[in-house]
């Protein structure tokens, strides 16, 4: 699926719900899909500033595309942080960091988090890019 058919895809499933209480329950429910960051990586190395709950967030390689694992002491922020996964997993870092995550506002999430939520979301988005220009970075030097 490419990036595009992913976030079309969250926002077709967003828009089965008609009101925000719904499409915050439905956020909710994804925090079971989250591929958690092992416990061992809940450090301050790893935690998100700027968010106003605990975030951890990590990457790695496998064949030369990025996958994230995190957690959150907040159910709502795990719920985001597997659409985030779902939208940035399996990329190549080259794609991670020219990503324009749009599904942020055509299914409304940036006008319905609150400032400090929606602060901590682009912190996390940051983060997760930073990750791959890092990445980036590594691969060129090993050229």
């Amino acid at each position: 699926m490419s990036k595009d058919e992913i976030q079309e895809s969250i926002i077709e499933d967003f828009s089965l719900y008609d009101d925000w209480l719904d499409k915050y329950e439905y956020i909710i429910g994804l925090s079971d899909s989250l591929e958690i960051i092992d416990a061992s990586k809940k450090t301050p190395e790893y935690i998100i500033e700027g968010c106003q709950s605990r975030v951890w967030v990590d990457a790695e390689t496998r064949n030369d595309k990025i996958y994230y694992r995190a957690d959150s002491d907040a159910i709502i922020v795990k719920g985001l942080l597997a659409l985030l996964q779902r939208a940035m997993n399996g990329r190549t870092a080259e794609e991670i960091v020219g990503l324009d995550l749009y599904f942020i506002d055509s299914i409304g999430l940036k006008e319905n988090l609150s400032p400090t939520r929606g602060n901590g979301l682009y912190a996390t988005i940051q983060q997760m890019k930073m990750y791959a220009v890092a990445f980036l970075a590594k691969k060129n030097e090993e050229k």
